[in-house]
């Protein structure tokens, strides 16, 4: 049977001498501890601590990434486990399983390729190359080591080595799995909810009125008028401080921020409410709502994360049965400067202010987010991620953006997955890639050794922990 093998130079430079450089910075900070600050793990899964079942609902179903290359290839999302919202028999896992393993090749040079070998590899010893003739047993080893309490949630979480772990939480969550991690006296790890308030702010969204009314009753608050609504969500940002949260996280269409005078919202609020809003009335609340969000992160401290442009369930149909988050959100391109000029004019300054802005349109790096970096103290950039969490696009990132907003008002790393598993190598991958860029400024003498060292140290490490407010 064919191997994985994990060459211990991967994704360092080519480059003999700057090689050595970055093989020797890697080996100073590989081990350090994991800083998830931006991610999508269910925070069940650790306050109950059920083994795994098998390897295709643990590696394939939950990660959009393999799913939808796979769909790609022509591969059915109802075979590979994927909830059926028209109630279809589900597939075993081991089909699903096998699946994967007759579409091996369809990873080649994907980062996919890269996080699934290290997880079969380091996570669980298991060093057989994925092949059709190889599925059912590399299935049943797997499902052997899952039954084992090495393989557990908890125990995988200590072994990972992650400090912290942010979820990503609806408003109105009770937060039940987190008060009950806390409340643990067998539990020593931090998991941490975000506040997304994406749903509850864009009056064109799905369902809008009946969130809007949830929002109230979770909050106790009447959101049937405009004042109402603002103290329903600044109440629901307090209970997800309470329950240890730094941050919000919001994804809209545009990166529109123009603010309404309280008069113009408050009639918008109403008309949205009552179904009469025009779309450019919406358009115009929601972007409105997001300078809101700012101003509450003025008061309230909590990190506000942005990461706009991206349409959502491209393909109606497949978002129909099997619903959003299933690999067919599509990039679009991008305007910050403009759009954000309102919000940072008022609050870009505010010393309690902090945003992170992230991106999938990698044209925006160095003509919009790294001048924008380079001047508001409040501004950070975030790591590449989603379709731009690759070794070359990370790369090109720090290319583009060191010259004008230096390394360190970048934020780390963040690795955005609901793949459990995933969170070791994809970390793994940021630091081979960043000691790689640091060690090419060694050898053509922009950087001095010692500096870089430092600052591979802050990208891995500190910087997410001051950035997103976790120390």
């Amino acid at each position: 049977m064919s191997k994985i093998e994990l060459h211990p130079d991967r994704l360092l430079p080519a480059d003999p001498a700057v090689r050595s450089l970055a093989s020797r910075f890697y080996e100073e900070i590989r081990h350090l501890p994991i800083v998830s600050a931006h991610g999508h793990i269910d925070p069940v899964l650790l306050a109950d601590d059920v083994p795994f079942t098998d390897p295709a609902s643990l590696l394939v179903t939950p990660d959009h990434y393999v799913t939808r290359l796979l769909h790609a290839h022509g591969v059915d999302l109802a075979r590979l486990g994927l909830a059926h919202g028209d109630g279809g028999e589900q597939p075993s896992p081991r089909e699903v399983w096998r699946l994967l393993c007759e579409h091996w090749w369809a990873f080649r040079g994907t980062p996919s390729r890269y996080w699934l070998e290290a997880e079969l590899a380091e996570v669980f010893g298991v060093f057989t190359r994925p092949t059709p003739e190889a599925a059912d047993a590399l299935y049943d080893q797997l499902t052997d080591k899952l039954a084992t309490p090495e393989f557990r949630p908890r125990a995988l979480f200590r072994r990972f080595g992650v400090e912290v772990l942010a979820t990503t939480d609806d408003p109105c969550s009770d937060l039940d799995a987190h008060r009950r991690l806390a409340a643990d006296p067998g539990w020593n790890g931090r998991v941490i909810p975000t506040f997304r308030p994406d749903r509850y702010l864009d009056p064109a969204a799905a369902d809008w009125t009946q969130r809007v009314a949830d929002l109230g009753r979770a909050a106790d608050k009447d959101t049937g008028h405009y004042e109402g609504y603002l103290a329903a969500l600044e109440a629901r940002r307090a209970y997800f401080i309470a329950h240890g949260a730094t941050a919000t996280d919001h994804g809209p269409a545009d990166a529109g921020s123009e603010p309404l005078t309280d008069p113009q919202a408050r009639r918008i609020y109403t008309a949205a409410l009552n179904g009469t809003a025009t779309v450019a009335e919406q358009t115009a609340f929601r972007r409105h709502m997001l300078s809101e969000m700012a101003r509450m992160s003025c008061d309230d401290g909590l990190v506000m994360q942005l990461h706009p442009a991206v349409l959502r369930n491209h393909h109606r149909a497949t978002s129909e049965v099997f619903g959003p988050d299933t690999g067919h959100d599509i990039p679009l391109a991008v305007e910050f400067t403009q759009a954000l000029r309102p919000l940072l004019e008022r609050y870009g300054t505010h010393p309690r202010f902090r945003m992170v802005l992230f991106t999938v349109d990698e044209t925006t790096w160095s003509r919009e987010l790294a001048p924008l970096a380079g001047f508001y103290p409040s501004v950070f950039l975030g790591a590449p991620w989603w379709f731009l969490d690759t070794p070359g696009a990370m790369r090109r990132f720090r290319e583009a953006v060191t010259d004008t907003a230096g390394i360190h008002k970048t934020a780390g790393f963040v690795d955005d997955t609901r793949a459990f598993c995933s969170i070791p190598a994809r970390h793994d991958m940021a630091r081979r890639v960043d000691c790689g860029f640091l060690a090419n400024l060694v050898a053509t003498h922009v950087l001095p050794e010692d500096e870089a060292l430092q600052s591979a140290h802050d990208l891995t490490y500190r910087l997410p922990k001051d950035v997103f407010r976790l120390s």
